[in-house]
């Protein structure tokens, strides 16, 4: 696994040397020392090949005019990568993921049913006009400032309210009514459960590009994986009166609600940084 520049406790980048090397488990290894160069010891190069796994000593990929930062949710960012401050770009995440929160924590206390509040109606507006639109526009920034995951990410969930908002338009797109009106109820609900399965299987592929990421981003993807899940087996699994599971649909509202808060949580750390 190639490594980049090293960074120090602080998240600052040490200053690398002035030349590139390579990694080479050869045993004609060398090392720059004052300007010349000299055949390492096998014991030296042993050393450096186990610093080099790690980033560090002459076997190390160092790439000096590439600084890059570590992995950060406020950036939407799982990996290493480039900070938008050098390229004069504002950071979009944290409006997609305000986007994605607000939207997400309405639903999600539909879901459990708060207040005895049960139908998602109120979302639809919700859906279209700001989780939908405005996150969706935050994932193709997220692409102008060459983040591939944020754009992916934020333009897919974008395009999931706004498909969400579609589906549930009341008198408009009819397509709940048109699985009424030609099978049953069962049917509609079975076909809402494979649309929620399939965000769960798209939300896991994401999950694991989080896996070395931060706590908090890792936690947002893990949150939203089981949100999905449940709320698709709790659309498949249905009681005995036909209908959504009531105690798997609140507890995917419930994990819906974590992944909010998770949301929110990154976002501030994308506000509240030294750019403003």
């Amino acid at each position: 696994m190639a490594t980049t520049a090293n960074t120090d406790h602080t998240g600052n980048h040490a200053p690398g040397p002035e030349k590139m090397y390579h990694e080479d488990t050869s045993t004609n290894s060398t090392t720059a020392t004052g300007g010349t160069n000299r055949q390492m010891t096998h014991e030296e190069h042993q050393t450096a090949v186990a610093a080099s796994r790690f980033g560090y000593g002459p076997l190390a990929h160092v790439a000096s005019g590439d600084p890059r930062l570590p992995a950060f949710g406020g950036e939407f960012q799982p990996g290493l990568y480039k900070g938008v401050k050098d390229r004069k770009f504002g950071n979009p995440a944290p409006l997609g993921l305000s986007a994605f929160a607000l939207t997400t924590f309405v639903l999600s206390l539909i879901n459990m049913n708060t207040r005895s509040v049960a139908e998602p109606n109120i979302v639809v507006g919700i859906a279209f006009g700001y989780g939908g639109l405005v996150q969706l526009l935050a994932g193709m920034w997220e692409m102008a400032v060459g983040n591939t995951f944020g754009a992916t990410a934020l333009s897919s969930y974008g395009g999931f309210w706004l498909s969400f908002a579609i589906i549930l338009t009341p008198g408009g797109f009819q397509i709940e009514e048109a699985y009424t009106s030609m099978q049953s109820m069962t049917a509609f609900l079975d076909a809402f459960g494979f649309f929620l399965m399939g965000w769960f299987i798209f939300t896991t592929i994401l999950l694991l590009a989080t896996l070395r990421s931060t706590v908090a981003f890792f936690t947002l993807f893990f949150t939203l994986d089981l949100a999905f899940l449940l709320l698709g087996i709790g659309y498949l699994h249905r009681n005995a009166a036909g209908e959504p599971n009531p105690p798997v649909i609140k507890a995917g509202g419930f994990f819906g609600l974590l992944a909010a808060f998770s949301a929110w949580y990154n976002a501030l750390a994308g506000i509240a940084d030294d750019s403003n």
